[in-house]
């Protein structure tokens, strides 16, 4: 099948761009408005977009208290979800008003950075520091004139890492066992078992030969 998105003819019971593109990670944002309240969001239209300088991009549609909480203090956190906090990040994903704090409504601890003011969650084995770069309004939607989306880029500035999933010098992702987003109501969770190793092809600058060696990871990105 094909169809134009600027019709949305898909024919479906429910629009699979979601679908299509994933499984996504979750930004679980902590936050701090004005007046002290602390703020837990999930987003999962976010992703790492640069290692050097490390940087993150999300975007959120409509200015929700996550947004206005950063613009105003211009940091933020993000706590990695991992499956035992599974229904955390659910509830705190609720659309509660601005006065409700996400950390005591979800049962987490919050934890003040240590170069930000925003909290992570003290359940997570890894959490990010980070400082607002720049916000992108993207296009507005088919008939609107207005933006609904916007793009918010950050530095990453720290990082907390539990030492216990730190093993030979590297961070062991399958024990960490990290959640994604797919489409509709849908997740996933990287174990052991779905976790595999594909050494990228090496070139012969010679003879332009291209081959996939067969040997452990020397930590370099060719």
């Amino acid at each position: 099948m094909y169809y134009d998105t600027q019709t949305n003819n898909h024919g479906m019971r429910y629009d699979p761009i979601k679908a299509i593109v994933g499984p996504r990670p979750i930004a679980w944002i902590g936050s701090v408005s004005p007046e002290g309240v602390y703020n837990l969001a999930p987003y999962s239209f976010f992703n790492l977009v640069s290692d050097d300088p490390p940087m993150i991009m999300f975007s959120s549609g409509g200015r929700k208290d996550t947004q206005r909480n950063i613009e105003e203090s211009g940091e933020f956190t993000v706590s990695l979800v991992v499956s035992s906090l599974i229904e955390n990040m659910n509830l705190s994903s609720a659309a509660v008003v601005a006065d409700v704090d996400e950390f005591v409504l979800a049962g987490l601890t919050p934890v003040t950075g240590v170069q930000v003011k925003a909290p992570r969650v003290g359940e997570s084995p890894v959490a990010l520091e980070c400082r607002l770069w720049k916000t992108v309004p993207l296009r507005p939607p088919q008939g609107k004139s207005e933006p609904f989306w916007t793009a918010l880029i950050a530095s990453i500035v720290g990082v907390h890492i539990d030492e216990a999933y730190i093993r030979d010098g590297r961070l062991d992702t399958a024990a960490l066992q990290p959640v994604a987003r797919l489409g509709y109501m849908d997740y996933t969770r990287v174990s052991s078992e779905s976790l595999f190793t594909l050494n990228r092809p090496a070139v012969d600058l010679k003879t332009g030969a291209v081959r996939v060696e067969d040997q452990p990871w020397d930590g370099r990105y060719p």
